[in-house]
């Protein structure tokens, strides 16, 4: 593919949805796979466009989660509006996985043979963007609780996944693992810790650069997505973590006070 030096035309949408900037709560909630729009100037980097709607595009469901959820907490939302495919905003730029030509066993043609210049263009216009705005928001508040939102596959290379939910940490487990006894007293809830996916600097972005690099408390919650396929799914579970986020906060609050 050609170098491409102005990806976004000037009438193409923002990378960036910013929701309740404001917002009085603590939370601050990212969603890097909101979306799933390419670049005009890409094409449909030659994936189909039912391809393209799968979860290799975007993770389903989870952008109708996270805006409902900012409204019921009044807490900052930062929103990916591009595709995974053209840049994954959940990985280093330097690695492979950021500019994908195979995910699970779909070829991604567009993304072969990538120059410089065209990564560069796609962090430049997209990664970029997203990031300096999570970086302003934390910036800008006395105290950040940093929930990343992601949703999962039920069924991944044939195998199924059983749980309904689940909760990623590494280097600040607590508070995720009071959400993750919250979500357990939940009734019929299936509830993983560090499954399917497990969070890392090899793995993620997000959570390593914006919140454990300053110490800050946080989740990166995976829900799984035919669950929130629907608007009434994702209504759920928005009031649900609506009204556990706190009682985990809350709780984690009480053991620095003992």
């Amino acid at each position: 593919m050609a170098p491409v030096s102005a990806l976004l035309g000037a009438d193409e949408p923002a990378p960036v949805e910013l929701l309740r900037a404001e917002g009085a709560s603590p939370f601050l909630l990212t969603a890097d796979h909101a979306g799933r729009l390419i670049p005009r100037a890409l094409g449909d980097l030659g994936v189909t466009a039912a391809e393209r709607a799968r979860h290799i595009g975007w993770d389903i469901g989870i952008a109708g989660v996270t805006r409902r959820l900012s409204a019921a907490l009044d807490a900052a939302a930062v929103l990916q509006r591009y595709s995974r495919l053209v840049i994954d905003c959940n990985r280093k730029p330097g690695m492979g996985s950021a500019f994908v030509t195979l995910s699970e066993a779909t070829r991604v043609p567009g993304n072969e043979g990538l120059d410089e210049p065209a990564k560069a263009a796609r962090v430049a216009e997209i990664f970029a963007p997203y990031h300096d705005a999570i970086e302003r928001l934390i910036e800008a508040r006395a105290r950040t609780v940093y929930v990343a939102m992601h949703s999962f596959t039920p069924i991944y290379l044939d195998r199924a996944r059983p749980m309904h939910v689940a909760v990623l940490y590494n280097r600040k487990p607590r508070f995720a693992k009071l959400l993750a006894g919250l979500l357990r007293a939940e009734a019929g809830l299936v509830v993983g810790e560090n499954a399917p996916y497990q969070l890392g600097d090899d793995t993620d972005y997000g959570v390593p650069a914006h919140a454990e690099a300053r110490g800050l408390e946080c989740v990166e919650i995976e829900i799984r997505q035919d669950l929130i396929a629907r608007e009434d799914g994702q209504a759920e579970w928005a009031a649900r973590l609506a009204r556990l986020l706190p009682r985990a906060l809350a709780a984690l609050d009480e053991q620095a006070e003992a």
